[in-house]
């Protein structure tokens, strides 16, 4: 209901800048407090996720300047997340199954929202001026990161997006969010690195940000794999990068040079203490689990005798 680590709501299509605070935007003297209920909804997440939960984690700041972060850094969690090592199987179309290895799941905070005005297709380029939101600043977030996904071959798109979607609907099983994609509820940063055979290094990897909905997974891995392969041959190299996915285009476009860890300069957060898991707690959130999607799917198919159709749809 609030944000991350202040009392501003946590409210979508609020008038711009209304739903904020001085530690919103990172005013001098505003002080950070821990939301409980974020910390709650984290552990929820990485248990669900099969992951191990810290006994103690830590926030950092993520240094980086862009408009939409007042602050110039974001509060998020460096070499001690709350969650991590975790498995999480899918289902595929098909029936058949696929493991997504997890690396681990940690909290921050969202940043604001620019709007250029001017430039073809909301871009920068060619605008006349951007506009700034900070509603969405300190918002809470959990990202989740997925070690290398091998195996899926030329069914990676799918796989992709399967898996995201599962993360939608539990998401919605354990009650932490809507989980609606059009509201940038959910997001999807994709990776993809291209290797000559399976006992061959990946190779230089990009990263597409912020991709909003099931299909244009699929479509922006498409198109990113057949760009790198036809720059390969040609005799290109890929670089490391940060791109975006056009929708109107069809297309993945450069946005930046990737940043590494070290460009960020994490260091722990000085507002803010460790944050110790106390093992009656855990295992109080454990408990409270819900069902989870596919666990009732498993039931409603022994129970109720529902083919597994039927049983999604339910």
């Amino acid at each position: 209901a609030t944000k991350m680590f202040d009392a501003a709501p946590n409210v979508f299509g609020a008038q711009p800048n209304t739903m904020v605070t001085p530690t919103s935007v990172g005013l001098p003297g505003a002080l950070p407090v821990v939301n409980a209920r974020g910390v709650e909804y984290a552990i929820r997440i990485g248990l669900a996720l099969g992951c191990e939960i810290a006994q103690s984690c830590r926030f950092a700041r993520k240094n980086y300047f862009y408009p939409d972060l007042a602050k110039d850094f974001q509060t998020s969690q460096s070499d001690e997340p709350i969650a991590y090592d975790g498995a999480l199987e899918i289902e595929m179309e098909d029936g058949s199954f696929f493991t997504i290895p997890i690396e681990r799941a940690h909290m921050e905070e969202d940043a604001g929202k620019n709007t250029h005005i001017g430039g073809a297709d909301g871009r920068i380029e060619g605008a006349s001026h951007s506009l700034v939101d900070y509603n969405r600043a300190g918002v809470p977030l959990v990202e989740i990161v997925t070690r290398p996904i091998e195996g899926a071959g030329a069914g990676a798109p799918q796989v992709a997006a399967a898996y995201v979607r599962t993360l939608r609907d539990i998401f919605r099983a354990l009650g932490v969010s809507e989980a609606r994609m059009e509201r940038g509820n959910v997001r999807a940063d994709v990776n993809v690195s291209l290797r000559e055979s399976p006992d061959a290094p990946l190779g230089t990897r990009t990263e597409t940000k912020n991709v909003n909905s099931f299909r244009f997974i699929e479509k922006a891995i498409n198109h990113e794999v057949q760009r790198q392969i036809e720059l390969i041959e040609d005799g290109g190299t890929v670089v490391q990068e940060t791109r975006l996915y056009d929708p109107n285009k069809d297309e993945t476009r450069s946005m930046r040079s990737k940043e590494e860890a070290n460009d960020y300069r994490y260091f722990p957060c000085p507002d803010l203490l460790p944050v110790v898991i106390e093992p009656a707690f855990l295992a109080e959130v454990r408990s409270q689990l819900p069902e989870l999607p596919t666990e009732k799917r498993d039931r409603f198919q022994s129970e109720y005798g529902l083919s597994v159709y039927d049983a999604s749809v339910v």
